[in-house]
């Protein structure tokens, strides 16, 4: 029986639209401050601009994007407070659900996140990999948190990981916290399977402070060096 081809839903292709925007503000391929050009992007997918503009909206909301009255839509910049604020609400939200996950967390689940672990490591020890790195440690905190039944905390946290993984990634590029990480994530992992709580959940909170902490310091010291330059890990 052939089945009669539909039209995709205008929704539907606002959304897929909105992926490859996010894929790639996230990847750095669109850099923060960038302008965005509605008739571009909808060539450049072969669209028209009813669902790019749908997108943009969908991008807005999460942060990813902001609406500059002379420029239009434009990725979004944040200040290194901003950005190590990112990381302190993380660590926040990611704790309670590490506590919540861990009483629940199957040997399914500490060895994919086992698995993860070891391509992150791997990824790390080579500089082309960097593409890789933010979505892998997402990846491996996430498997680490399956056990929670928190859909709310969790949704909320996908939004922040979206606005902060290019900035996990630079905080990885950029400092010297690429053997740091892979050390933490293992020793997080181990107190995972000996459900450790109180062991796993410290540690974890210092790891994300950590990382916010570096990287707000980076930033700062390069941005006052070069105030007009746009900061990448490709």
């Amino acid at each position: 029986m052939q089945v009669a081809n539909t039209p995709i839903p205008r929704q539907s292709l606002a959304s897929a639209v909105a992926d490859k925007l996010r894929d790639k503000i996230i990847l750095g391929e669109l850099q923060e401050g960038e302008q965005l050009r509605q008739d571009e992007i909808a060539a450049e997918f072969q669209v028209s601009r009813i669902p790019v503009r749908e997108a943009f909206r969908e991008l807005l909301a999460e942060g990813l994007l902001n609406i500059n009255p002379n420029r239009g839509a434009v990725v979004s910049a944040l200040t290194p407070a901003e950005i190590e604020e990112l990381f302190q609400i993380r660590s926040v939200l990611e704790r309670e659900m590490l506590r919540a996950s861990i009483p629940h967390l199957s040997a399914a689940d500490l060895a994919e996140a086992a698995a993860i672990q070891e391509r992150f490591r791997a990824e790390l020890l080579h500089s082309e990999g960097v593409s890789a790195w933010g979505r892998l440690n997402t990846q491996f905190h996430a498997a680490l948190y399956a056990g929670a039944a928190l859909p709310q905390f969790k949704a909320i946290l996908r939004t922040i990981n979206n606005n902060g993984e290019r900035y996990t990634r630079l905080q990885l590029f950029l400092t010297q916290g690429r053997e740091r990480a892979v050390d933490e994530h293992q020793r997080l992992l181990e107190f995972c399977r000996r459900k450790d709580t109180e062991a796993a959940c410290a540690l974890l909170g210092e790891h994300v402070r950590h990382a916010g902490r570096s990287l707000r310091e980076l930033l700062e010291a390069r941005r006052m060096a070069h105030p007009l330059e746009k900061i990448s890990a490709k």
